[in-house]
């Protein structure tokens, strides 16, 4: 499969379940964190979606358009693992993240501290949406939408 077409695979997932839980997300209270903000589509299509709900993105920079751009007191820069963390239990209806690269080595290493920083932002009953799977004994997957292929995405929820 080429580049692009795995890229198109992704984002279609990422939509797709992401507007799958949106429902959920809607009789949770909290905030959403967005861990990768990258060029804001999803923090753009989260807005859309659960509108008036804080959306707290981090990132270690910010590269999207000013569209797509959080307001500064809902950005966060840094290295994500340091400033996600440092935000205790935030008690987040949703964790988003799309920080996987496609390199495994560098992926095995965010996968040592993703699972846990997940858990501990998300509020009990919270649903984690991810590009990497999240190994974690406090999130139980969940079932993925049709149009998501297996390993593609990942969802959960806090129990």
């Amino acid at each position: 499969m080429s580049r692009l077409d795995s890229f198109i695979r992704r984002v279609i997932a990422q939509r797709d379940i992401l507007n799958a839980v949106s429902d959920d997300i809607l009789t949770l209270e909290g905030p959403v964190a967005e861990l990768g903000l990258g060029n804001g589509r999803t923090f753009d299509h989260l807005r859309e979606h659960l509108p008036g709900r804080r959306i707290i993105a981090f990132d270690r920079g910010v590269a999207a358009h000013t569209l797509s751009t959080p307001e500064p007191e809902n950005m966060v820069i840094g290295e994500i693992r340091e400033t996600a963390t440092a935000m205790g239990e935030m008690q987040a209806a949703l964790v988003h993240a799309d920080i996987g690269t496609g390199y495994l080595e560098q992926d095995a290493m965010t996968l040592t501290w993703l699972p846990q920083l997940a858990a501990q932002l998300l509020r009990h009953g919270g649903i984690a949406a991810s590009g990497l799977p999240l190994d974690h004994p406090d999130l139980s997957p969940l079932p993925l939408p049709e149009s998501v292929a297996p390993g593609r995405y990942f969802l959960y929820r806090k129990t």
